[in-house]
């Protein structure tokens, strides 16, 4: 048994589970829909905009990894921007932070639907899909409710299930380019802008987001002070190189990549047959369940932390007495991803899920600029020039943030009036006392 937290939870998740949870959120349905994305915008190039993005991203990773390693509680950018700012930015972020993974786990679990559509085409039908995925879950519910150390078995098994079945892929795809060479690519219909390899960038925030909300469950982890960085670290060398192969597997292999919405399915097609591409199905399924058992398990932890200090109602931060698990907080979640899974659709939960990152983003590194100022002597990692690599995060997340579409914009402002409704009803709570470094 992991040691006890000072708010009731169990530490249980060491260093390499940390990073199987990491990888487990960040590779979920998108590896087998955007390579058709990122090579309508950037053709031959896609597989350079996954580096690009990875570089970014790494900025962002290091800044977090400097403000994690300063916090042992549950909370994760909520905790750190309230922290930093005060409790309404801190409010603000959490709305923003759980929207974001709910509507992206939502959109995820209608993707599942549509992937088992391959082997069960009645899946799409309503009241089929609305049977499978409110059993699919609630397993992850159940498993969660009874204890985190089951739940990071859980994680860590669909992890090692997903990324040997990418590997498969990645293996079989640059053994046939080898004995085969690459396809002639068709034509782009445009000519290669920089606003299409900042738009390709922006979409693959959203594919190597979610690697923050795993921070919810600080209050679970065995040291978070020192397993943070290094397994922020694993994870990105992981899922960049992933990523990045199988693009080049899927411009070497199709011609056209932008003429599937299922380009692994179809590049495994033409590589072995119709039974690769229902394997790659199969794969699909797992990685997209992993996906959402990682978020089954971190995202009901900022609820939790919410509560915990008084941001949100109190029973939200109620712990199992036998599991030992914030059980309140995990009913509520999976009803409303369910709820959200029903009635939301794929591209809005996208939208809303890469907007808010880059909010998030930029908080905890504008939270690296101030902690250092109020807390110099704590004792945490501390990222060599991290003033400079603040200032070069915060500029990308600029960047990226002024591609987003008026129209998407309102999501945010929605979000940004709750929050803040929020903010006033609780304002007048007593509050816990801020954790120490």
């Amino acid at each position: 048994m992991g040691a006890e937290s000072s708010s009731g939870l169990v530490r249980t998740i060491g260093r390499w589970s940390l990073s199987a949870l990491i990888v487990n959120s960040v590779i979920g349905g998108g590896v087998f829909g955007l390579p058709s994305v990122v090579a309508g915008r950037l053709g031959k190039y896609a597989s350079l905009a996954y580096l690009l993005a990875a570089a970014g991203i790494a900025l962002v990773a290091a800044c977090l990894s400097e403000v994690a390693s300063q916090f042992s509680e549950t909370g994760g950018p909520y905790l750190y921007a309230r922290t930093a700012f005060g409790r309404f930015w801190g409010i603000q972020i959490a709305w923003m932070t759980w929207l974001s993974r709910l509507a992206a786990a939502s959109g995820t679990a209608n993707l599942f639907a549509t992937y088992l559509a391959e082997l069960f085409p009645r899946a799409v039908q309503p009241v089929y899909r609305v049977t499978i995925l409110s059993t699919l879950i609630g397993l992850l519910a159940v498993i969660n409710y009874r204890g985190v150390r089951s739940a990071t078995r859980v994680s860590d098994f669909l992890t090692s299930v997903k990324i040997f079945l990418l590997l498969i892929f990645i293996g079989a795809g640059l053994g046939w380019l080898i004995a085969h060479g690459q396809v002639a690519p068709a034509p782009l219909g445009h000519t290669i802008a920089l606003r299409d390899w900042l738009g390709a960038i922006l979409v693959l925030v959203f594919a190597y987001g979610g690697f923050e909300a795993v921070f919810f469950a600080s209050g679970e982890m065995r040291d978070p002070r020192k397993d943070s960085a290094a397994a922020l670290f694993y994870a990105l060398i992981v899922v960049t190189t992933i990523y990045t192969l199988v693009q080049v597997v899927i411009n070497g292999t199709l011609a056209n990549p932008t003429a599937t919405e299922r380009p692994l399915a179809e590049s495994a097609r033409h590589i072995f047959g119709n039974g690769a591409a229902a394997a790659i199905a199969c794969g699909a399924l797992v990685s997209i369940y992993g996906y959402l058992g990682a978020n089954m398990l971190h995202t009901p932890r900022l609820t939790f932390a919410l509560a915990e200090r008084g941001d949100f109602p109190r029973f939200f931060a109620a712990v199992h007495p036998r599991f030992r698990t914030p059980h309140v907080s995990i009913i509520v979640y999976t009803m409303l991803l369910l709820t959200f899974t029903v009635v939301g659709n794929f591209r809005w939960n996208i939208t809303l899920s890469a907007v808010a990152r880059l909010l998030t983003y930029a908080s905890f590194t504008a939270a690296l600029l101030v902690l250092r100022k109020k807390r110099p002597e704590a004792d945490a990692f501390r990222l060599r020039g991290g003033y400079l690599i603040a200032i070069l995060t915060l500029a990308f997340c600029v960047l990226l943030f002024l591609q987003t579409p008026l129209s998407n914009l309102s999501i945010v402002l929605g979000v940004i009036v709750i929050a803040a409704l929020n903010w006033l009803l609780v304002r007048r709570n007593d509050t816990v006392p801020q954790p120490e470094a």
